[in-house]
């Protein structure tokens, strides 16, 4: 990993279609297809040579990641391409970094350090060499706008200076939103041409780089397979997506924090339902340390909820008491999530965090499960959920609507880790445990609330008496405090209202 340049990636959201021809295909006349093509202008050939990065057992690759430095071309430099939450086919997010980033071999740090969860202590090292010469065409529509570029590439694929292969590959990307590429790829394919998702590099590596990555997606799991099976297959889940969340959080991308924290709490509370299916020890250790995890990451997803609280519920006092409270929360709020970003950003950078890391790699691939776990699911999981929710039904027995905060807070953990339960075995059972979770949902969003205007009262009382506040302030500040405590009292007696029903749905929940 090189300490080099320090530059912020420019990041690309890239949309292109892949294809496949062979060595005599002629390009068809696009203009003459009615694709909303009214002129193909070739542009100078390149010559463009790319060196691509990965561990020796292609983790990047695996994960759909691929990392070059590529010479020659407008857009030579350090490329690493990512996918798209939610979309597949043809659009990935492409990181730029210039040429002198880092030299050949040693990947910028800013590159590096955003794929460390997928490669974690595994060094990244040249793979493959890919020589292209290139042959690009801009497509324009009708009113002179390049809509997209279309490229003939002659691909050769060295091994240790030899060339060792020799194929012919078209590719479409888009370059505005709208482009017409599924119509152009059409016209392309009736000449003869190939869809295909294989990069160059994966190419050259063959079926090594086309191999699953080392956390697989989760096996679909029914009541009489084993309990393993179903907690194999809730580990491959959350693990999952908090390796893929963590790249997020390294990228500050939107809710990425939130949902790396929602992965720990749903393996800590899965680890903890599942407790005499799984090895003690085991499953302790695991906990533990994703409870530093989500403690780490904690701080700043805390301080920017209740920021946006404060704010939204300063609205209520009017605008002059709303700008004075404002005028002391923005400020020492903000201040307060930039130190707790930093914090968490550097906690993903301790050897403790790639430990924990490579621990829930080797959970997700071989957990250490009882004597107890190998049963069927029907025979072991009802009750593990049936205990969680008892444990629930208790807490709530000792609540009370003047009663101390503390004990509600407690029931708000057990309500999370009964619905966190429900949900571990919806996979598994079906319709009864979705409902049965979707009802606790229910209690979870009222106590979280209830925490979240207590937390804010407590803030509030810590703001009122610093030295340099005025009476006037001190006097906004109180009605804000009054109008949290208001919302704790209105979140208490909403709980008392919807109690009754789940109570209810629980009964009525069969697992079988």
């Amino acid at each position: 990993m090189s300490n080099g340049s320090g530059t912020t990636p420019q990041t690309v959201r890239e949309v292109e279609v892949k294809l496949r021809v062979h060595g005599l295909f002629k390009l068809p006349d696009l203009v003459a297809h009615d694709v909303g093509v009214a002129r193909a202008k070739r542009q100078v050939v390149r010559e463009m040579r790319a060196i691509y990065h990965d561990t020796r057992d292609l983790r990047l690759f695996r994960w759909g990641v691929t990392l070059r430095r590529r010479e020659g071309g407008p857009d030579a430099g350090w490329h690493m391409k990512l996918p798209v939450k939610g979309i597949t086919d043809g659009t990935r997010d492409e990181l730029q970094l210039p040429l002198d980033a880092g030299p050949v071999g040693e990947v910028p740090e800013a590159l590096a350090t955003i794929v460390m969860p997928f490669v974690r202590d595994a060094p990244l090292a040249p793979i493959a060499d890919v020589r292209t010469e290139r042959t690009p065409y801009v497509l324009y529509n009708a009113d002179g706008v390049a809509i997209a570029e279309m490229v003939d590439d002659l691909v050769s694929i060295f091994d240790d200076g030899t060339q060792v292969e020799r194929y012919r590959e078209i590719e479409v990307e888009a370059l505005v939103d709208d482009a017409p590429l599924e119509a152009i790829v059409n016209v392309l394919v009736e000449a003869g041409a190939t869809r295909s998702s294989i990069s160059k590099a994966a190419a050259a590596l063959g079926p090594a780089a086309a191999g699953p990555p080392d956390v697989l997606e989760p096996a679909d799991v029914g009541p009489k397979d084993s309990a393993r099976d179903a907690i194999t297959a809730f580990l491959r889940k959350y693990i999952r997506a908090f390796i893929t969340q963590d790249v997020r959080v390294r990228r500050d991308l939107p809710d990425s924090v939130h949902q790396m924290r929602v992965a720990a709490r749903r393996l800590r509370s899965g680890l903890k339902a599942f407790g005499p299916l799984v090895d003690e020890e085991w499953a302790s250790h695991l906990r533990s340390e994703l409870g530093w995890a989500a403690g780490e990451l904690g701080a700043a997803r805390d301080t920017e909820v209740l920021l946006e609280r404060l704010d939204r519920h300063a609205e209520h006092l009017g605008s002059r008491d709303a700008a004075l409270v404002r005028a002391v929360i923005d400020p020492q709020l903000a201040a307060r999530l930039e130190s707790a970003r930093d914090g968490a950003l550097d906690s993903l950078a301790t050897p403790r965090h790639v430990a924990l890391l490579s621990a829930l790699v080797a959970a997700a691939n071989d957990p250490k499960i009882t004597e107890l776990g190998e049963r069927q699911s029907n025979e072991v999981l009802p009750e593990l959920v049936d205990r969680s929710f008892r444990r629930l039904a208790r807490r709530v027995k000792e609540l009370e609507l003047e009663g101390p905060a503390e004990v509600w807070h407690e029931a708000r953990i057990s309500a999370k880790r009964a619905r966190y339960s429900a949900e571990a075995v919806a996979g598994v059972f079906g319709a009864p445990a979705k409902r049965l979770a979707d009802a606790l949902s229910e209690v979870t969003e009222i106590l979280g609330e209830h925490q979240d205007a207590c937390i804010a009262q407590d803030v509030l009382r810590e703001l009122a008496a610093t030295e340099d506040i005025d009476g006037r302030t001190g006097f906004a500040l109180g009605l804000l405090h009054e109008h949290e405590f208001e919302m704790e009292l209105h979140n208490r007696l909403e709980f008392d209202k919807i109690w009754p029903h789940v109570r209810r749905v629980h009964k009525g929940t069969k697992l079988a």
